[in-house]
């Protein structure tokens, strides 16, 4: 869709700073584009993509940009999965378990870490 009608859940993107005016500590390719900032909120006007348009955010910031997207959606990814990290989480619960029980002077649960590792993890 290219148009955002009054209500329209949209993105709209805003030029925070231009190269000239970035830190003089950052890599040079970071250096030679503009800081950008992209904001999600509920269009307040009519706009193409392109134009200038107010938006709300569901915080109730009011921002204004050039609309980037209507009803866009979420695409963040920090990668596929590390092995090694992905038992992490189940066998420390099981170890707090067990400390617990024994703290508590029960016997201490079977668990996890009891079992094998999982694929391509490590004790």
């Amino acid at each position: 869709m290219d148009r955002a009608r009054e209500g329209d859940w949209v993105e709209v993107e805003v030029k925070l700073l231009d190269p000239a005016d970035r830190s003089t500590n950052l890599p040079p390719e970071t250096a030679e584009k503009p800081l950008m900032m992209w904001v999600k909120g509920f269009a307040e006007g009519g706009a193409v993509l392109g134009e200038e348009l107010t938006i709300a955010t569901i915080t109730g910031r009011r921002v204004s940009g050039a609309l980037s997207a209507v009803n866009p959606g979420y695409y963040i990814t920090y990668g596929r999965p590390v092995p090694e990290l992905t038992h992490v989480g189940r066998d420390l619960r099981a170890q707090l378990a067990a400390y617990r029980a024994a703290e508590a002077g029960g016997a201490a649960p079977a668990g996890p870490s009891d079992e094998a590792p999982a694929e391509g993890g490590e004790r």
